[in-house]
């Protein structure tokens, strides 16, 4: 292999057919009848999905190193192999109902990086690595981003482990019964930068007629449940004034969620979910509601903001109608902002290769956000239809496919030195 030129690094393009086709052959395992992918985190079909994987990655000549969680990585040794490697991937299970592209396309991304590395006979001074890590999804195992996070040390391998499915069936036995307990301590793996390649999941892109999208970073997120106490009676013999009607209030603060929301643009997102209403019978006044408000957006403090807001409203609330309203948090994941080298790189190349773009958030987790805080991280995003995913509908175009693994390879190129 030879050290290409400043010029030859600039012409450097990705296969899109053999990306697509790729993409195509590993969506046949699991394939659902209405076009998406059930292929769930440790099954038979997540094994047949792995060794496909790691067979084409040994075909491109990369070595292979499984740790005890099931992370896969997936090496092409560099000039200087003391050097951390710059890595890309992303997870191949899906959801129950899933398409072909969520985390597929992030880790099949990193590998057309390499066989374009391959076809062009190029060295980089870093080692280039691909990974896929163990059940993102979360659809059959909590927590969500499982492998990614333990490599992160935010929970232990021994909780992940610990784990169990529906059936009972945990983690540790159903990564043993399909082979892939490897001997690397999860974490033990050094990193020197981090790209991840993803559909957007969202419409921004598609609304904004952009092709790539520019991660900035993650949406903070805030969960709060909220209980409206009044009092139930018959929907008939009530008088209006006279009622505690625990339902007129909660919407009350409901509307509020989505109105902070709207005050904190572009970025603010706040949305209820999830509503219980007792007694939940058509002809009584409701006397107690629970519902969920979720709450997003850029950065902690203005998540932090948000809900303030709502539960001061919430507050204002109880005292003007004399019901007694709780809220309470329920989980909290704080806002990633990615590195501003790593962000740089991506809209360089996305500048270069003449993609049209455009800052983006991630109102999704995804493997990146744990790996940023290990090392300077950045995504891409391509678009999708109608902004859909986790859905057997979700699709993408071939074109921005190759786009975003352009992006990708020219990004990681630019790390890694040549």
């Amino acid at each position: 292999m030879h050290s290409a030129t400043q010029v030859d690094i600039e012409s450097i393009r990705i296969n899109g057919d053999r990306l697509w086709d790729s993409l195509m052959e590993l969506a046949k395992i699991g394939a659902t009848p209405k076009g998406g992918v059930c292929r769930l985190t440790l099954t038979d079909l997540d094994k047949q999905g792995r060794d496909l994987v790691l067979g084409w990655a040994r075909e491109a000549g990369m070595t292979v190193t499984i740790d005890k969680i099931g992370n896969g990585f997936m090496r092409r040794a560099g000039r200087n192999n003391a050097l951390p490697p710059i890595m890309t991937g992303s997870h191949i299970d899906t959801q129950p109902t899933g398409g072909k592209f969520d985390g597929n396309y992030g880790v099949l991304a990193g590998l057309e990086v390499v066989r374009t590395l391959n076809d062009h006979g190029i060295t980089t001074e870093a080692p280039i690595e691909v990974a896929f890590w163990t059940n993102e999804e979360g659809s059959r195992f909590v927590p969500v981003m499982m492998g990614s996070g333990v490599f992160a040390k935010a929970f232990t391998l021994e909780h992940a482990y610990a784990a169990t499915d529906t059936e009972g069936k945990s983690v540790k036995g159903e990564l043993e019964r399909i082979g892939y307990i490897g001997a690397q301590e999860p974490g033990d793996h050094p990193i020197g930068a981090y790209f991840e390649t993803h559909i957007e999941q969202g419409p921004v892109l598609e609304d904004n007629d952009k092709t790539i999208g520019v991660v900035q970073g993650v949406l903070g997120i805030r969960w709060f449940d909220c209980t409206v106490t009044g009092m139930e009676a018959h929907a008939g013999p009530t008088p209006m004034a006279l009622r505690k009607d625990a339902m007129q209030v909660a919407t009350h603060i409901m509307q509020e969620t989505v109105a902070a929301a709207l005050r904190h643009a572009p970025h603010g997102r706040g949305t209820v979910g999830m509503v219980q209403v007792h007694p939940n019978s058509r002809n009584v006044i409701p006397g107690r509601v629970k519902f969920s408000i979720d709450l997003r957006n850029a950065t902690d403090a203005l998540v932090d903001q948000m809900a303030d807001e709502v539960k001061a409203f919430a507050e204002k609330v109880a005292r003007d109608s004399g019901l007694d309203v709780k809220i309470e948090l329920v989980s909290s994941y704080p806002a990633q902002v990615f590195h501003p080298d790593c962000v740089d790189a991506v809209g360089r190349a996305a500048q270069k290769l003449g993609y049209s773009n455009m800052p983006a958030v991630s109102g999704a987790g995804h493997d990146a956000v744990y790996m940023a805080k290990l090392a300077p991280s950045g995504m891409i995003f391509i678009p999708c239809l109608n902004g859909i995913s986790h859905n057997e509908i979700e699709s993408a175009q071939p074109e921005h496919i190759t786009a975003g693994c352009n992006v990708l390879l020219h990004a990681m190129l630019e790390r890694s030195g040549t």
